[in-house]
């Protein structure tokens, strides 16, 4: 603020940690603010994406519908899709973080990739919800 009699200004970080805060995210992996280690892989390549979307298994589970099909040898893959009929950038991403997070804490098949499909009321459900949902859909 500025103080006419003075002439000073108090300046004023904008966007600055809170007192207490870790200062990055190293410091606030350390401190447990961090997601669930990631027991799978990305599957990212379209082409593999939309062979196990034409080969697999599909499973679904309220708003979540999971696409299962033998991969390759190791950890499992997963790929993770929210369309466009789930809403706008920022909805659509928070669903596929909330799917994230529910698969890490569900049981996948090594050798076997997985593609996770997200729908709106997965964005509202409670996250335990969500998780119940992942893992009906993933077969447990």
């Amino acid at each position: 603020m500025f103080d006419a009699a003075s002439g000073a200004t108090d300046s004023v970080p904008g966007c600055g940690r809170a007192p207490g805060e870790p200062s990055s995210s190293a410091a606030a992996r350390r401190n447990g603010a961090a997601s669930l280690p990631r027991p799978y892989r990305s599957l990212r390549r379209s082409i593999d994406i939309r062979s196990v979307r034409r080969s697999g298994v599909r499973r679904r589970a309220g708003g979540v519908t999971v696409v299962v099909a033998p991969g390759v040898p190791g950890a499992p893959r997963v790929a993770f899709i929210a369309g466009r009929d789930v809403g706008g950038a920022v909805l659509r991403n928070r669903v596929k973080r909330r799917l994230r997070e529910a698969v890490a804490l569900a049981p996948l098949a090594a050798g076997h990739d997985y593609v996770v499909v997200g729908t709106g009321p997965v964005a509202e459900l409670p996250f335990l919800e969500v998780v119940g949902r992942v893992r009906e859909a993933v077969g447990e």
